[in-house]
């Protein structure tokens, strides 16, 4: 029989977020509070503020306490967010592009300049799986 602490975690799990893993450049949407002047339309006293980086590590498994590493770079300066990503706060997260990895954490991006700065892109499954596969007869001649 489950306890009041495992009952209450499975509660606050979320089961909307997609598959993130280090490589993935995405948004993240977060709920911040706003200033009592500037509510346009939403919950009173709250906004949305959109986050975009790499993610450069994934921390503490699938629980309710897993993070993730997000790292941007703006003006020259790299800026890294770590987020709880069952967190209320987090309104979604949005995965932009793939990138071929294979590390589980990408630290080595922090002095990483240029080209060894760039990932290789990851195609998306989806992608791959709607273009329509073109089939041409092959000719076999006979060698002689």
């Amino acid at each position: 029989m489950p306890t009041k602490i495992e009952t209450f975690i499975k509660t606050q799990l979320r089961s909307d977020l997609p598959d993130i893993r280090p490589g993935d450049s995405v948004k993240i949407y977060q709920k911040i509070p706003a200033s009592a002047g500037a509510t346009a339309g939403k919950k009173e006293g709250e906004k949305i503020q959109v986050f975009e980086g790499l993610i450069i590590a994934k921390k503490h498994g699938k629980g309710i306490t897993s993070t993730i590493t997000v790292r941007k770079v703006v003006s020259g300066i790299g800026v890294e967010k770590i987020i709880p990503i069952h967190s209320p706060a987090i309104e979604k997260i949005e995965i932009v592009k793939r990138g071929k990895t294979r590390r589980a954490k990408l630290y080595y991006l922090r002095t990483a300049k240029g080209k060894r700065a760039r990932l290789k892109k990851k195609e998306f499954a989806e992608a791959i799986a709607e273009e329509p596969i073109k089939e041409e007869p092959i000719e076999i001649k006979p060698q002689s």
